[in-house]
């Protein structure tokens, strides 16, 4: 056995308030950190205890080239970023009302999947596709 875990997530994001908005409303995370350096913001956003779920919300330019901050740019605006983003909740339902209460662009609603898992799907502001199972 291994005692490795993820520590967090970084996820681009256009807009890093709408972003703390989005994944604290939505998905009830709350916010652990905002670092500000050089006109650029790394928030991190999860569950407090350091377990569980930790994300770094920054924008395309946070640490990068502005070669790379560009090309991340254009992937973001047309919600090609990484993903999607999985998460869990142990009542699916009630996520989902939160995310569509907080505005998300709806993608899926809760249903049951044929590999065994009910989930729903959501685009946060930046376009990014999150998914939230429910065993």
């Amino acid at each position: 056995m291994t005692d490795i875990a993820l520590m967090y997530c970084p996820i681009t994001v256009d807009d890093v308030d709408a972003a703390i908005a989005f994944y604290s409303d939505a998905l009830g995370l709350e916010l652990l950190g905002d670092i500000a350096s050089d006109g650029h913001r790394w928030v991190t956003v999860g569950t407090s205890g350091g377990s569980g779920v930790a994300l770094v919300l920054s924008d395309p330019g946070a640490g990068r080239s502005p070669e790379d901050a560009e090309a991340l740019h254009r992937l973001v605006a047309k919600g090609s970023g990484p993903g999607p983003y999985v998460f869990f909740a142990a009542d699916l339902d009630a996520a989902f009302e939160r995310g569509r209460a907080a505005g998300a662009e709806v993608l899926q609603e809760p249903m049951d999947q044929p590999w065994g898992t009910r989930d729903c799907a959501f685009r946060d502001p930046a376009g990014t596709h999150i998914r939230i199972n429910q065993a």
